[in-house]
């Protein structure tokens, strides 16, 4: 699936601004990876300053390329930065295979954690993406085992599909029921 966004639009919840990535936020961006709370239930491996840069080049590109992908998460309130959602076309080696189903994802700087922006800022791109993605049900992947990214997905009507394993670890690939 491809679509025509050169880069991501801005969309605005009630707490919430999701922008388009840009070098300021770099800093922000790879001290979130580099977080050993963030990365526990997501791969559990910081991310040097170098992966980090790669990672924001990689998401930035997306837009051109597919068309979709992530937004920076800002507070309203405070102009913090508060992480990263949205979806993308990660080419996973995965059975059963969810190539071609844009794969929703969101991770927040550990300050950000329990308060609700998850939701809120997933809410707001879903919202986006599914007058975008004609009718393609989005999914999400992640550790069956922690409870805070399994209520987020259900919250955004995510409903289990499959318990599978991707690169060595058991992961439960959710999909979007609207």
């Amino acid at each position: 699936m491809k679509l025509d966004f050169k880069s991501a639009p801005t969309l605005e919840t009630e707490r919430l601004i999701l922008r388009e990535f840009r070098s300021e936020d770099f800093e922000d961006f790879a001290e979130m990876w580099a977080d050993p709370v963030v990365v526990k239930h997501i791969s559990g491996v910081v991310s040097t300053r170098n992966e980090s840069w790669i990672r924001l080049m990689s998401h930035a590109g997306a837009w051109p390329i597919n068309g979709f992908g992530y937004w920076i998460v800002i507070e309203k309130n405070s102009d913090r930065f508060v992480g990263i959602v949205g979806f993308g076309e990660m080419k996973r080696d995965i059975t059963p295979s969810i190539e071609g189903q844009p794969e929703a994802g969101w991770v927040l700087a550990q300050w950000a954690h329990g308060r609700g922006f998850a939701t809120e800022a997933m809410q707001g791109a879903m919202k986006w993406g599914l007058k975008q993605f004609g009718g393609v049900k989005p999914v999400a992947i992640m550790d069956p085992g922690y409870a805070p990214t399994r209520r987020v997905a259900q919250k955004c009507n995510f409903v289990d599909k499959e318990l599978t394993v991707f690169k060595g670890d058991s992961c439960l690939i959710m999909e979007y029921q609207g």
